[in-house]
C-alpha cells in the first residue's frame, strides 16, 4: 500500500510540476512584450509588471513539491552528511515528522482559510489594471498541499528505507 501512494503522489507531483515549469512560457512572453512596448514604442503597458508578478509567484509555489520530490530545495546538512545512511534517514523522518508536517499543514490549511477568503469576497488586485487575485491565491493553498502531500510521500519512503536496512540486518 506504501507504495502504490509512493508512486500516485510521486507520478501526480512530477506532472504537475512539469505543467508548472512551463508557466516560464508565458512569463517570458509578457516580460518580452513589455520591453518591446516600452523601449521600443515608449508605451508601457498598465498590466505587464503585475502580471509577470503572478506569473513568477505562481511558478515559484507551485513548484515547491517538485522540488522537494527531486530532492533540490536548498538545504545545509554539514553534519548530517558525516552520518551513515541509516542515521540520515532517521533524522529526515523525524524532522518530516516534528517539523515539515505540521507546519506544512499548517500553512496548507492557513492557505486554503486565506484563498476561501479571497473567493468569497471576489477579492482583486488594488492597482490601476485590477485583475481578480483569488485565482492566484487559490492556486497558491494548492502549491502548498502539493509540498504536504510530497512530504508524506518523502515520509513513506523514508519508513520503506528503515525497513529495508533493518531487514538486511
Amino acid at each position: 500500500m506504501p507504495a502504490k501512494t509512493i508512486k500516485t503522489i510521486d507520478t501526480i507531483q512530477d506532472w504537475f510540476g512539469f505543467w508548472t515549469a512551463m508557466l516560464i512560457l508565458p512569463m517570458v512572453l509578457v516580460v518580452i512584450y513589455e520591453v518591446v512596448m516600452r523601449y521600443v514604442f515608449n508605451a508601457p503597458t498598465s498590466w505587464g509588471f503585475e502580471a509577470t508578478t503572478f506569473l513568477y509567484g505562481l511558478h515559484y509555489m507551485l513548484g515547491f513539491g517538485y522540488a522537494l520530490l527531486y530532492n533540490s530545495h536548498v538545504k545545509v546538512d554539514v553534519f548530517v552528511s558525516l552520518l551513515s545512511s541509516k542515521k540520515q534517514t532517521v533524522i529526515s523522518l523525524i524532522c518530516h515528522l516534528v517539523l515539515f508536517l505540521p507546519v506544512f499543514g499548517l500553512l496548507s490549511y492557513g492557505c486554503i482559510t486565506f484563498a476561501w477568503d479571497s473567493i468569497i469576497g471576489l477579492e482583486r488586485s488594488w492597482t490601476s489594471w485590477a485583475p481578480p487575485i483569488y485565482p492566484f491565491k487559490s492556486l497558491m493553498a494548492l502549491g502548498f498541499i502539493m509540498l504536504w502531500l510530497q512530504g508524506i510521500s518523502s515520509i513513506l519512503k523514508d519508513i520503506q528505507t528503515l525497513r529495508s536496512k533493518f531487514n538486511k540486518q
